[in-house]
């Protein structure tokens, strides 16, 4: 409103407005705050991350924006694993639809809660129509509870500077789905990678949170050993922030799979980035998940991939090679087909992973034999699920040797998996 072209008017102090007035004025005032709380709606769900315990920040790709969501507060959670088997079979249950109209798009773990956060896109009917954006939160004993996404206090921002709607991936796969392809909070700042609509299209955003306006945009270059090329275009998959030599710095993987360092003192709008690479992890595979953790042996980082086993890697091992110069090499196929930071393989494979609590991982994964989506648990240091094989251990007639070091671990992950009738008994 401009106030020069409305004068005030004077009032005499002793009046009061009237009451019908004063509803107006009230109502009024509760449009405008809801206004600016519950933003836009949301056209699709896809990344999100915890800024805390209350607070959940989903990408909106389709609507370009990003959305905070205050959620009420919950009770503190008792560590308990997760065991669920078909837990797209709940979850399609709540939202009164088929399993296969379900695509999970990403969990996080609200701290505190042990209670996992699923973002998901729920086909409609009509080959035009537009699937639906879900998010859901699912407890260990498997109670599946629906997020209402257009009520409760929301919060918006524009992302900015997306690609444009003429843009696909392999025909039919739009390049704006990769607007956000990870994000992180730190320090009162939000770190967003994906892809922009310039012609270094792979972008890291970083906006001030609150939101308080636009993002300060920066350009990454990085170099990729199995390609033996500068690539500007292809977009982080998954990072994290940490402290390398005493300095704050994102470690980034993208697809194929360079591991890249970035001290976010670079991070400024309109920079340009090179980022170093210290690593090379081998071709084919796309980042799935990347977590840091602590089991008592430092500070470690799992990466996780679609094609292949995780990697394993200490903090110290990547603080090392950031005072290096970088790989600036190609990998030499297919005898010396890694480069950098050697990592320890881990026999994990999920679709999404992140931290559950200091004893736990949790796990989305898809069950090859019936196609369902689980939601399990596994345990830090351990890095597996016992029963999801069969060996010598497994059969009746097996007796452990009197200096067994494993039927303790057996019993753990037994117990974790819900198997605690099968756990080997604890030695006298």
């Amino acid at each position: 409103m401009n106030p020069q072209s409305h004068p005030a008017q004077p009032i005499a102090p002793t009046r009061k407005p009237r009451g019908r007035h004063m509803f107006g004025l009230a109502m009024l005032a509760l449009g405008l705050h809801a206004a600016h709380a519950i933003g836009a709606p949301m056209q699709s769900a896809g990344k999100l991350t915890f800024v805390d315990a209350n607070t959940v920040v989903v990408a909106d790709w389709r609507g370009g924006q990003l959305h905070t969501l205050t959620l009420p507060p919950a009770a503190a959670g008792t560590p308990a694993p997760f065991n669920l088997k078909d837990v797209s079979g709940a979850i399609a249950k709540v939202l009164n639809t088929r399993p296969e109209s379900l695509r999970f798009e990403d969990m996080a773990v609200r701290p505190g809660s042990e209670v996992a956060y699923i973002t998901l896109s729920v086909e409609a009917n009509g080959a035009s129509a537009k699937p639906r954006p879900v998010l859901v939160s699912v407890d260990a004993a498997g109670k599946v509870s629906r997020v209402d996404l257009d009520r409760g206090r929301r919060e918006s921002v524009a992302i900015g500077d997306l690609p444009t709607s003429d843009k696909h991936l392999w025909r039919d796969t739009p390049a704006a789905s990769f607007t956000v392809t990870d994000m992180k909070f730190h320090e009162g700042k939000l770190y967003v990678a994906g892809l922009s609509n310039a012609s270094f299209a792979s972008a890291l955003r970083v906006f001030d949170f609150p939101f308080k306006g636009g993002a300060a945009v920066s350009s990454v270059e990085m170099y990729h050993p199995v390609h033996n090329q500068l690539e500007t275009r292809a977009p982080i998959r998954k990072m994290v922030i940490t402290n390398l030599n005493g300095e704050p710095t994102l470690v980034a993987a993208f697809t194929c799979s360079p591991l890249v360092t970035i001290p976010l003192k670079d991070l400024k709008d309109g920079a340009h980035i090179v980022a170093k690479t210290v690593a090379e992890f081998g071709w084919g595979s796309a980042p799935a998940g990347m977590v840091m953790f602590d089991a008592g042996q430092g500070p470690m980082v799992l990466l996780t991939h679609s094609h292949k086993s995780a990697d394993l890697m200490s903090v110290n091992d990547i603080a090392e090679a950031a005072t290096k110069p970088g790989v600036t090499t190609p990998i030499k196929w297919p005898a010396e087909p890694t480069l950098g930071i050697k990592s320890t393989y881990v026999p994990m494979r999920v679709a999404h992973i992140d931290n559950q609590d200091a004893t736990f991982f949790a796990a989305l994964r898809r069950n090859e034999a019936s196609g369902a989506m689980e939601l399990v648990s596994m345990r830090k240091g351990l890095f597996l699920r016992l029963s999801d094989f069969v060996n010598e251990y497994d059969f009746a007639d097996f007796k452990y040797p009197a200096n067994d070091q494993w039927s303790g671990v057996h019993r753990t992950l037994r117990t974790d998996e819900g198997y605690a009738d099968l756990a080997p008994p604890a030695k006298p």
